[in-house]
């Protein structure tokens, strides 16, 4: 049943790949506005015909984060005077920060629980909104590099506020209209009820929270965002309600990722190129997804060997098969939402989902942040192989010198080393032990999932660690906005460096990058990178408690 599932979904996505990808490429590339476009540039005072250098449009990015960032924690202090807040009081400063800065950052990491702590106004007015905006942005930033690469040397990436715009309201939007509606008739709940009243098997009355839930339901898988309006996130039935809505809730966490591949390939005018990429990404997922799914019904453990597989904390409407897919899914991308808790994974199945996250999420990643993040990886794979032949690098007739290297190495190393400082110093502090479930390898991977999740933008968890003392709510929220807008920055820097460049012709000194063997260097370096960074944290971690 789980092969059957894993092969219809890709089947699925590969036949959207194309027409999809085409689709976001002409969406990107038209030099016509829609009317409701034009009205939102007049009310901001865009000139949607300016074209920007990449200083301008990082500027872009940060000032609307920022902005971003304040609102959102404006409406969170101020939540009791906003109308259907359901009498939820102001929500504590270090939680709205963290909230905040999590949901701008396309994090949606979740420190609370959000039936208990948010009305209905903050979810849709603040929470929503940016499941919207900060896919947006996501994607804005990998259409620029690419419009980097495909440039003819102007230095100009396109504009952000346009690209902006165009990812809402001709991407997501009508995306999100039609999937909730798909997901109400499967059973989704969207109501501005506070709760419905049910008789337990127990006869008496109880409560069951509700929301507007369909319709943040698929714009957190759409937008790779994750955070849900129920704590129980995408196990809850009424955020998901059966076989149907879980394979289609981890079609839509996919579906633009693994099509951005395409868009790339048609926009730099080689589709050969997005080839490559999307098989280096359908490899490492499917070598994760097989790892996962052995460890998880080859479990060690008395609990686990008498039950015959690992079912704690596994939906039984789901069971093993569903859960591990998703799992390995939604880190995979950057969206961490959850069918299943991960803290009660094995230690195998645990480090591998772990993994997903480590390698820097490009398998297929984020939207818009898994294709600059393979490209950035692209970049130095192809350095790497000129320093093997002793040749100028080359990408698709861009040559790479100091300042494109240096920015694809900031990129990179930015995420592990806010995730190893984070957790350094957490571990340092008596406040972070006591946070912890648990103790020994797996209090540690608990410690080391939450900084690997804020600094890829995830947004899953361990959640055996209880993150809401003041410290962590501080650090992680710092780890998110190093770990999304440090890489951007670099980013949109390598992207303003290779458009002022003409494209130069290839020569039999070039590497090839549209053959296996490329494909093989790549998927090498992003493997190589994590292994490297990462393996001294993961063996005290969950490579201890597997051999345990």
């Amino acid at each position: 049943m789980g092969l059957l599932q894993a092969g219809l979904l890709v089947a699925v996505l590969a036949v959207v790949h194309k027409p999809f990808g085409d689709y976001m490429a002409r969406v990107y590339t038209a030099e016509t506005d829609w009317r409701v476009e034009k009205i939102v540039y007049r009310l901001v005072g865009v000139r949607s015909s300016t074209r920007q250098r990449w200083t301008s449009y990082a500027t872009g990015v940060l000032a609307f984060s920022l902005v971003s960032i304040a609102l959102l924690y404006a409406v969170q202090r101020l939540q009791p005077l906003l109308p259907l807040s359901l009498g939820r009081g102001s929500v504590p400063p270090s939680m709205a920060f963290n909230t905040a800065v999590s949901f701008v950052t396309n994090t949606n990491w979740q420190s609370y629980v959000p039936e208990e702590v948010l009305g209905h106004g903050v979810q849709m007015a603040g929470l929503t909104v940016q499941n919207f905006v900060s896919a947006a942005v996501g994607m804005a930033v990998a259409v620029a590099l690419v419009r980097g690469f495909a440039g003819d040397g102007t230095g100009r990436i396109g504009n952000v506020w346009v690209d902006i715009t165009r990812g809402c309201t001709r991407i997501l939007l009508p995306i999100s209209v039609v999937a909730s509606i798909v997901l109400v008739a499967l059973g989704a709940a969207m109501s501005l009820a506070p709760g419905i009243e049910v008789t337990g098997l127990d006869g008496q009355a109880h409560t069951i929270s509700t929301a507007p839930i369909a319709g943040q339901e698929v714009i957190k898988e759409l937008g790779t965002n994750g955070g849900g309006v129920l704590n129980a996130n995408s196990a809850h039935p009424l955020s998901n309600p059966g076989g149907v809505s879980n394979l289609l809730e981890i079609f839509l966490l996919l579906v633009i990722p693994v099509s951005l591949t395409r868009t790339f390939g048609t926009m730099v005018g080689d589709r050969r190129q997005g080839h490559v990429l999307v098989s280096v990404m359908a490899t490492l997922w499917a070598a994760m997804l097989a790892v996962t799914w052995w460890a998880e019904t080859h479990p060690n453990g008395p609990a686990a060997l008498a039950a015959g597989a690992a079912l704690e904390g596994k939906e039984t409407r789901f069971g093993i098969d569903a859960s591990v897919l998703w799992a390995v899914s939604t880190t995979g991308t950057s969206t961490g939402a959850v069918n299943a808790m991960h803290d009660s994974f094995t230690g195998l199945g645990g480090g591998t989902v772990l993994l997903t996250m480590l390698l820097g999420e490009v398998a297929p990643g984020g939207v818009g942040a898994g294709l600059y993040g393979i490209l950035v990886l692209a970049v130095i794979a192809v350095f790497l192989a000129g320093l093997m032949v002793g040749r100028t690098p080359e990408y698709l007739g861009k040559k790479l010198g100091r300042r494109e290297v240096t920015a694809a190495a900031l990129s990179v190393l930015a995420m592990p080393t806010a995730v190893l400082l984070g957790i350094g110093l957490a571990m340092a502090l008596p406040s972070t032990r006591d946070a912890l479930n648990n103790t020994g390898a797996h209090g540690l991977s608990e410690v080391l999932y939450a900084f690997a999740s804020a600094g890829n933008n995830n947004g899953s968890a361990f959640a055996g660690l209880t993150a809401t003392g003041p410290f962590l709510q501080t650090a992680l929220g710092v780890v998110m906005l190093l770990g999304r807008f440090v890489p951007i920055l670099a980013v949109l820097m390598l992207a303003g460096s290779v458009a002022q460049q003409q494209r130069v012709p290839a020569t039999a000194g070039t590497l090839p990058t549209t053959g296996p063997l490329f494909a093989g260097l790549l998927g090498g370096t992003v493997v190589l990178v994590a292994a490297l960074t990462f393996l001294p944290a993961l063996a005290l971690g969950p490579i201890a408690e597997a051999l345990a």
